[in-house]
């Protein structure tokens, strides 16, 4: 897919699955993250994004989260449940020799590669680039990770491939520390998390 065609037809598209004022199936605990400034972008998706510029030069237009319709959630969890089963969890030295190296899995991946492709997949099906957003977390026992988060009115849910529920941000056990812009695909705003936990720069 041509990610930089999504200037002007996800906001067609999107109306499909993302409508305002539609009940939801899934979680109701959810609340938007507070996002903060730029911050520094991932050095596993800086390689990424000079491998494939077009996918990191997509700008977006500032505009409200979209509500969700059950259209929409049935579409999440369809694309979350997926692409957790078809992908087998490998590190990045496992398959490649190096750490942080960001790319689409074919049938091995890690967490990050889960994530860009749920992203892909869901951007095939209608959603904005612009509510999909790869983001940095810290697991409980301080480790690095990355997931995917989708950016609804009706609060932001998290797609795990660690987990095979979709679930809101807020019922993770996860410290959030910064996640893609949802205007510039290639740039990251910090999260302002309300857990009382410090959290250093993940690279």
């Amino acid at each position: 897919m041509d990610l930089s065609s999504w200037t002007g037809a996800a906001i067609a598209v999107v109306a499909v699955v993302l409508s305002s004022g539609v009940a939801v199936g899934g979680p109701r605990a959810a609340t938007n993250m507070i996002v903060g400034e730029l911050t520094s972008q991932p050095i596993g998706h800086y390689d990424f994004c000079q491998q494939s510029p077009a996918e990191c030069s997509v700008r977006l237009p500032s505009s409200p989260a979209p509500g969700l319709s059950e259209k929409g959630w049935a579409a999440i969890e369809a694309v979350n449940t997926s692409v957790n089963t078809r992908i087998v969890p490998k590190t990045d030295r496992q398959m490649f020799g190096r750490e942080e190296f960001w790319t689409y899995p074919a049938s091995e991946g890690d967490c990050e590669d889960f994530a860009l492709l749920k992203r892909r997949e869901l951007a095939d099906r209608g959603f904005s680039l612009a509510d999909l957003l790869l983001t940095v977390v810290r697991k409980p026992d301080g480790e690095g990770h990355a997931i995917l988060t989708v950016r609804t009115a009706d609060g932001d849910f998290v797609l795990d491939n660690l987990d095979p529920k979709v679930k809101a941000w807020n019922e993770t056990a996860y410290v959030f520390v910064k996640r893609q812009s949802s205007s510039d695909t290639g740039r990251w705003v910090s999260i302002e998390s309300a857990r009382d936990v410090p959290v250093g720069s993940v690279r």
